[in-house]
């Protein structure tokens, strides 16, 4: 099986003429053909039928129970669960889950092949499906569901729920109902899940500090049936809920728990109170995120000048020449004795950590952690600078 690549390249971004996207481009206009059938109002009752329907399949099978495994079912209903949402025409149930995965072990960062802030709105909502990147995918993240040959069946011919369902939706309705109950319904569904990967990640509120940029927000709630609760997903992704609140609407989660009344579904996991109450420990990649973004707040180059221009004319600067002649560590290590993260360019870092996560009960691991990044930073920058080099050099 292919791998992750372990960075993107403008190259990578670019490469999006391939020939998946010529199904998805014929999707989008085959509803155009809405201006030459005759419309009835059944066909739009399919088409808000297969949205929730088909949207449920995506959320609670891709994503929570594939992706995640916040709850458990039979084999049968897991079939169910993926079909449904490879009904979606949105590729193959391993493949999204796969991706989704590794999507949560780097979100935001270089590595996420769909992260806004990385790659722009567009590229993240989806023209990363259709790139190299967005095309690979490594399937030994996913060898609890690989096992299953129904599950490798349907991976290989992840079109034929798509086409069936087409197929059941023209013969009961006709053309009309094609057109608007199925090519309509899905590109819909197509950008109501595609929201989650670009919009929710820019707007919305963020009650927990998860190191990335995931949001909630109650309009995306609403369109995707629970997912833009997405911040609340981020801190505790194996939750089944991810509205937390009695107050964040989360239409998946209503469903999988009448599901569970009938025991089709059972052992939905729920956060545990002090996870809501944000009182849970930071896992050291949360707080490596956040620590990057605090560290990010800063200007390493005012920093390095300013360090520059207070020591000029001291025994610091020529002290700090002799340090570099033997390389970063002894920089680092110098910068520390000389406590420069005390000075005014920095002295304000933990009154920045209020403001970015002040709701967090303690930051100082995230504190402690921007300090090494700031202090590594610097170093590097005064060994690039023109000054450190030309004293180097004397």
């Amino acid at each position: 099986m292919s791998k992750e690549p372990c960075s993107s390249s403008p190259a990578d971004e670019a490469d999006i003429i391939h020939p998946r996207v010529l199904p998805f481009i014929a999707v989008h206009l085959a509803c155009l053909a809405i201006f030459w059938v005759d419309v009835q109002p059944i066909d739009w009752i399919i088409c808000g039928a297969l949205y929730v329907i088909r949207m449920f399949g995506i959320t609670a099978g891709f994503h929570r129970y594939f992706s995640h495994r916040s709850f458990k079912t039979s084999r049968v209903f897991q079939f169910v669960l993926a079909f449904l949402g490879q009904s979606s025409a949105q590729r193959g149930v391993l493949w999204w889950a796969a991706k989704h995965r590794y999507h949560h072990k780097h979100s935001d960062t270089e590595q996420d092949v769909h992260s806004p802030a990385q790659h722009g709105f567009w590229f993240s909502h989806v023209l990363w499906i259709f790139s190299k990147r967005g095309r690979t995918v490594d399937y030994s993240t996913i060898k609890d569901f690989q096992k299953y040959p129904e599950l490798v069946w349907l991976e290989k011919w992840e079109r034929v729920p798509p086409f069936v369902l087409g197929v059941l939706v023209w013969a009961v309705a006709g053309w009309s109902g094609l057109v608007v109950g199925f090519f309509v319904s899905t590109v819909l569904l197509f950008h109501g899940t595609f929201t989650i990967n670009s919009l929710s990640h820019v707007f919305g509120k963020q009650p927990y500090v998860t190191g990335d940029d995931s949001r909630n927000n109650l309009f995306l709630a609403i369109i995707t049936l629970g997912e833009g609760w997405h911040n609340n997903h981020h801190h505790f992704p194996s939750a089944t809920p991810q509205g937390f609140h009695w107050w964040q609407i989360d239409i998946t989660y209503y469903i999988l728990k009448a599901l569970s009344i009938f025991r089709i579904v059972w052992d939905l996991r729920l956060p545990p109170a002090h996870v809501v109450e944000g009182k849970r420990k930071l896992p050291l990649v949360a707080i490596e995120k956040a620590a990057q973004q605090l560290a990010a707040s800063f200007s390493i180059e005012h920093i390095g000048t300013a360090v520059l221009k207070a020591w000029e004319q001291t025994p610091k600067l020529e002290e700090l020449r002799n340090r570099a002649r033997i390389g970063q560590s002894e920089v680092e290590a110098f910068l520390k004795e000389m406590k420069i993260l005390e000075s005014s360019s920095v002295a304000n870092l933990k009154d920045q950590a209020q403001k970015m996560f002040d709701h967090l009960p303690s930051l100082n691991p995230i504190v402690e952690r921007a300090n090494q990044i700031i202090v590594q930073a610097v170093s590097v920058w005064l060994l690039q600078s023109d000054v450190c080099e030309a004293s180097i050099s004397v």
